[in-house]
């Protein structure tokens, strides 16, 4: 079982469309995977068709220690995966774990109890480094970090690699960079492609071959509840998630 968090400190880079497109793409080459949505706004819940108004249970109960992963996860049936969903009730567990043993590793010990049942567990993460985050990057074993080719998306990115590094230090030794994926890249951009250069001069193979497009189809499929592979296959949106999730399945 692979643990892969996504997650980038600033927003609208494209976390919660990769974390459901690449669940669905992943799913779709065959590999059993869970999506965890660690995000109080539930967008992964919702983009996978997933009514997170009528839960039985959601990922802050998981944390709060009063259900199990296996009790809240619901099976997002048409997108052929899995997912413990979110609400707004998760925006509260920072406040009640603050004074908790072990906070930071309530996701990870949530995790191990599910055994060998994924092949992938796609971690959600939200735009802050708040104790949700550090769950995550707890219980990971590499972190994807989604990213836009624009100036200040290089500053963000040299903070969160430093928070890798004091993850690592403190609390999860395993934890490595998985990879960085460009993201809503349009190639007509001559800064895009500058940025995108530096980005391999600098990260080499950590830079993901597979580059996802700026498309108008990846950004109507989530009003639909769906991942753009059940919306329109055919779209590049579809076709580039389609790929990341072989060149991780061949990297794994």
């Amino acid at each position: 079982m692979k643990i892969i968090a996504i997650t980038n400190q600033k927003g609208g880079v494209g976390k919660t469309t990769t974390c459901v497109n690449l669940a669905a793409s992943l799913a779709e080459h065959g590999k059993r995977v869970l999506l965890v949505d660690l995000d109080p706004q539930g967008n992964a819940s919702t983009g996978s068709g997933i009514d997170k108004t009528h839960l039985k249970g959601s990922i802050y109960q998981v944390l709060i220690d009063s259900k199990t992963l296996q009790d809240v996860i619901i099976h997002a049936e048409a997108a052929k995966f899995d997912v413990a969903p979110s609400n707004r009730d998760l925006a509260g567990a920072e406040v009640e774990l603050v004074n908790e043993m072990a906070r930071e590793t309530r996701l990870k010990n949530a995790i191990l109890k599910l055994g060998d049942a994924y092949d992938f567990v796609l971690l959600d993460c939200p735009p802050s480094l708040n104790l949700v985050t550090v769950n995550a990057l707890t219980a990971a074993h590499s972190v994807m970090i989604p990213m836009q080719c624009e100036y200040y998306a290089l500053e963000g990115l040299s903070d969160l690699v430093n928070t890798i590094k004091k993850v690592r230090a403190h609390l999860n030794p395993v934890l490595e960079i998985e990879g960085l994926l460009r993201t809503m890249f349009d190639n007509r951009n001559m800064l895009a492609q500058q940025v995108s250069a530096q980005l391999v001069n600098h990260f080499g193979k950590k830079v993901y071959q597979t580059i996802i497009p700026r498309n108008v189809r990846l950004a109507e499929a989530p009003s639909y509840g769906m991942p753009v592979l059940l919306y329109d296959r055919a779209s590049k949106g579809a076709q580039a998630y389609l790929e990341l999730a072989q060149e991780i399945i061949q990297k794994n």
